[in-house]
């Protein structure tokens, strides 16, 4: 018996079928362990931040100038609460307006769109102005079945605005999980989607879990980040009884002065591919991530207490996971909140974890993006990755504003750390990537390391960069007044391109953004051509080189490559929701 089971297994072995089986299990391994081992590319990025600032080039203007964004809230914020807002700390972060809004766009209606908590109603613009910057339609992001949505948020405040009784619209339009439900549904998502709440470090532990659901082929394409509004005076109540906030509501990192932080508003999306993908796909990559780290402080001496030990743990986990060492980190995005116990733990972790007190580190840069907008708390840590991916483009890390002189409790002699008061160029000798740190009150921790794209991937094709032939391209928005406010960005953005950039003008416009109900071909073989056609369809003319375009038909220019280009957001078409009740009084 056991020679003929021995005989029959081996016959099994040896089967044309068997072998294949076999050949295919091992490519599926191979795969697998290169699906886990890659980096993440960052594809595309969508921010609002105080000060005004809406894109990338306004975010580095403000931090490569130290900017400070914060001030007292505006009169236009107060109501419905008015001077209970002055009975806690009141300067912040703020945004101008945060509950205007472009719902139809959306397909929102009024009652709903009065409902809906404006965290959510932000998000929905920011990651669809993530995934234009991208290149990749919503429409494209759904049919490819397999795209992920992680957004990082912590406050209802908007609860509290409500008066006219709970309807199901409030109860859809405001609790967590219908933040990332509802931006699945409205752009067609089918992928992972989940709301992430741990505190501040909420939006890193988003870019984390993207990452982790990239390298296990839980999707191809992962969107994630965070929000935060600061729309009543109660939850900054609940935050002051702590001691956690700044009196005079200035966040100073680092410094002898710290007394602890403002609370602000943001919000922060990144579309992450595998790098592979991504290169393949002939993506813009903005930033590449090497690895990434989530952990927890445990039994610490307070439940809000941050853990040093834990902190050391944590970054050294990254560096691992991206295969470097502590001398390949040039640049840290601190979490930097401004207290006087959490800056000199932050700093005495990442001393341990960066090569100690040898006095032989290499240097390292140390910044907090709070210095400069407040704590965006649950938005804080993707606009923090935001920061250090500008940092490595430009080659230089933004000055922290309000440092004059260290705080006591921190030494940094020996780590070769220092806190830059001026913008500087990238160290000489330094490593060539950033880590940026985020650490929730709830005892969450996220660390994330990465570093610039290359040049030009060594397996791209040669021609990407070959001029090619433009006739025209299409543009499109959801009205007629919303194509001419689009039009007069285009042509200016034309004004600024250089000739060669046409062609990824024309890809972008075409077919990196939706193609919505107003639509136009233009014919326009040069970049100077095309700028007169937009500029006379601004005007609300049609000139001979524009026809408009039957709604559903397909982009025409299929000719031409893929090539990202950054151009300006899509111009919202926003009006106020509020709920009946809770509007101001008309003046007068």
């Amino acid at each position: 018996m056991e020679a003929h089971d021995t005989k029959a297994v081996g016959a099994a072995r040896v089967t044309p079928v068997s072998r294949a089986m076999e050949t295919i299990r091992a490519l599926r391994e191979e795969l697998a362990a290169l699906k886990g081992a890659q980096p993440i590319a960052v594809v595309g990025v969508g921010l609002r931040a105080p000060g005004g600032i809406d894109d990338l080039d306004g975010y580095w203007s403000a931090l490569a100038s130290g900017t400070d964004a914060v001030r007292p809230i505006p009169e236009s914020r107060r109501h419905p609460f008015g001077a209970a807002w002055d009975e806690v700390p009141h300067r912040g972060g703020f945004l101008d307006e945060v509950l205007e809004f472009d719902a139809p766009f959306f397909g929102v209606a009024p009652r709903e769109g009065r409902a809906l908590d404006p965290q959510h109603r932000m998000l929905l613009e920011v990651v669809q102005e993530a995934l234009d910057d991208a290149g990749i339609p919503a429409a494209r992001a759904a049919a490819d079945g397999a795209t992920g949505l992680y957004v990082g948020i912590t406050g209802q405040d908007y609860r509290e605005w409500m008066r006219e009784g709970p309807d199901s619209y409030w109860a859809t339009g405001n609790g967590h999980c219908f933040s990332a439900g509802r931006l699945a549904h409205t752009l067609g998502l089918t992928g992972p989607a989940m709301a992430v709440d741990t505190a501040c470090s909420s939006s890193l532990v988003t870019v984390h879990l993207a990452r982790q659901a990239l390298r296990g082929g839980e999707c191809d394409i992962a969107v994630a980040g965070g929000v935060n509004l600061v729309l009543s005076p109660h939850g900054t109540a609940l935050a002051a009884r702590t001691g956690a906030l700044s009196p005079d509501g200035v966040c100073r990192p680092f410094d002898a002065r710290a007394n602890g932080f403002t609370r602000s508003e943001g919000c922060g999306i990144v579309v992450l591919k595998r790098l592979s993908d991504a290169v393949r796909d002939g993506d813009r990559v903005h930033a590449v991530i090497h690895g990434s780290a989530v952990n927890h402080d445990g039994r610490a001496s307070g439940f809000t207490a941050p853990n040093v030990l834990a902190q050391t743990r944590l970054v050294e986990r990254a560096l691992a996971e991206a295969g470097l060492g502590p001398a390949d980190i040039g640049h840290v995005e601190a979490h930097g909140t401004g207290t006087a116990l959490g800056d000199p733990i932050e700093v005495e972790a990442l001393a341990a974890a960066l090569g100690g007190r040898t006095g032989t580190a290499t240097p390292v840069l140390l910044g907090s993006a709070k210095a400069n907008l407040g704590h965006t708390e649950s938005a804080a840590g993707v606009l923090g990755l935001i920061k250090a991916m500008l940092s490595l483009r430009h080659r230089a890390v933004p000055p922290l504003p309000h440092f004059t002189t260290l705080n006591p409790r921190i030494d940094l002699a020996g780590t070769g750390m220092r806190i830059p008061t001026e913008l500087e160029p990238w160290p000489a000798g330094a490593g060539a990537y950033a880590g940026v740190s985020s650490f929730g009150m709830s005892g969450t921790n996220a660390h994330v390391v990465l570093g610039a794209p290359e040049e030009r991937p060594p397996d791209a094709p040669a021609a990407a960069a070959a001029p090619v032939p433009v006739t025209g391209f299409e543009v499109s928005a959801r009205t007629p007044a919303a194509l001419r406010a689009y039009a007069t960005l285009l042509a200016g953005r034309l004004a600024g391109i250089k000739d060669e950039e046409y062609a990824a003008f024309a890809y972008t416009v075409t077919h990196g953004r939706s193609a919505l109900a107003t639509r136009i071909r233009v014919a326009a073989t040069d970049r100077h051509r095309a700028a007169a056609v937009l500029t006379a369809v601004a005007e609300g003319l049609l000139p001979p080189e524009a026809e408009e375009v039957t709604a559903g038909a397909e982009p025409g220019f299929g000719e031409l490559p893929r090539r990202v280009l950054d151009l300006p957001a899509y111009p919202w078409e926003r009006r106020r929701y509020a709920p009946r009740d809770a509007e101001p009084a008309p003046a007068g």
